[in-house]
């Protein structure tokens, strides 16, 4: 399958997840992209992606959530749900941390099962300059051990209008057991993502780069999203 492992990017939970003073609070955020990347790798064959996700955080930094998106591997797989959990807080104003974990489960064929997996993750921030890493001990149902590193910087252009600049490092530990389709046991993503706030719909634009022998172009991402609520 595509390379797979989260993020979870950026899509676990909002900013509100990082003030320890914000009020319990349940949201729902709908997505329409032109593109499911993950790390840079299509999931959906380059064809467009329907997304959606419920939040849940309190207070106190604690939070869970679901995520879920069509997917295309080429077999019967239709879906990837997503199920995640975790705790956020500051440490002081300019500080902050994430750790949690997440499971990843895909549905519509007899063995899309097979690949399901879970990771844990820790996110470490310095106002607008954050390193993440996500680790699995079981990527992709492969029994191998696996893990993703990045490090971001995000510029505040106008109240509306953010840059963020990412590059991240996917790793298989176990290449006997797991490496891409060109026999490499790691790869290079980089991007620069542009996301701004109109109506009350929220608006990305990223291009997005790896060093993947099979997958080295360059590609051009957008997405609408509206979250409600309640």
């Amino acid at each position: 399958m595509p390379s797979r492992s989260s993020w979870l990017p950026w899509l676990f939970t909002s900013c509100a997840l990082f003030s320890s003073n914000s009020y319990a609070e349940l949201s729902a955020t709908v997505t329409a992209a032109s593109d499911y990347l993950f790390n840079g790798v299509s999931q959906t064959d380059e064809d467009p992606a329907i997304q959606g996700s419920i939040d849940w955080s309190n207070k106190h930094g604690w939070y869970v959530g679901s995520w879920a998106s069509n997917v295309d591997f080429g077999d019967d797989t239709d879906a990837e749900v997503d199920y995640y959990a975790g705790y956020s807080n500051n440490i002081n104003d300019d500080v902050f941390y994430d750790v949690g974990f997440a499971h990843y489960t895909y549905v519509g064929g007899s063995n899309s099962s097979d690949i399901n997996y879970t990771e844990v993750y820790l996110a470490m921030g310095y106002q607008s300059t954050q390193l993440k890493a996500w680790y699995t001990n079981d990527y992709a149902g492969t029994d191998a051990g696996h893990y993703i590193i990045a490090l971001s910087h995000s510029l505040e252009l106008t109240e509306q209008v953010t840059l963020t600049f990412q590059i991240d490092r996917s790793a298989s530990l176990d290449d006997d057991k797991f490496v891409w389709d060109s026999n490499d046991d790691s790869y290079i993503h980089a991007k620069v993502e542009t996301a701004f706030s109109w109506q009350s719909f929220d608006f990305a634009v990223s291009v997005e780069k790896t060093d993947l022998d099979y997958d080295d172009d360059i590609k051009l991402l957008g997405s609408v999203s509206y979250t409600f609520n309640f």
